[in-house]
């Protein structure tokens, strides 16, 4: 059995971090998260795009990669579902938006984008009971760029 890992190291590389301004209680929270995870895996040079909403974020994650050359992007933002009706499908599209830019250009893009029902919930999953969701995704964006760099 053959086995490919790689170190989550974030030394040498560029790693774009996209978040959305929409419920910015909880994503300046997860930009947070993730600004001091990235510092701890090596430092990396990070380029911050912050848009309007979670809607945008593909777009901005696509520009990181085409014209930031990052070696992988973090995506942060916050799809409350008990505050809009079109909540699952804005979280479906959005998510395959950002899965067809990865497998096209090969770049990982990382799912740090919160879906729960309540604002509670939301602040749970930035540190108060479920982890920190936004140091799991720049954890997961550095890991991949290494694993895609060792050749998967």
């Amino acid at each position: 059995m053959k086995e490919l890992s790689a170190q989550a190291s974030a030394a040498g590389r560029r790693i774009g971090v996209v978040v959305s301004r929409w419920n910015e209680l909880v994503t300046k929270e997860l930009l947070a998260g993730a600004v001091d995870e990235l510092k701890a895996l090596g430092d990396p040079e990070v380029i911050v795009i912050k848009v309007p909403g979670a809607w945008e974020i593909p777009l901005a994650a696509q520009v990181l990669i085409e014209k930031h050359d990052c070696h992988a992007v973090a995506a942060l933002g916050c799809i409350l579902r008990g505050a809009t009706g079109h909540a699952e499908q804005m979280a479906g599209e959005v998510g395959s938006a950002l899965m067809g830019l990865q497998l096209r250009t090969g770049v990982p893009v990382s799912w740090g984008i919160l879906t729960p029902e309540n604002q509670e919930q939301a602040f749970d999953r930035v540190g108060l009971k479920a982890g920190h969701k936004g140091r799991e995704a720049a954890r997961a964006a550095v890991e991949m760029a290494g694993l895609v760099e060792a050749g998967l």
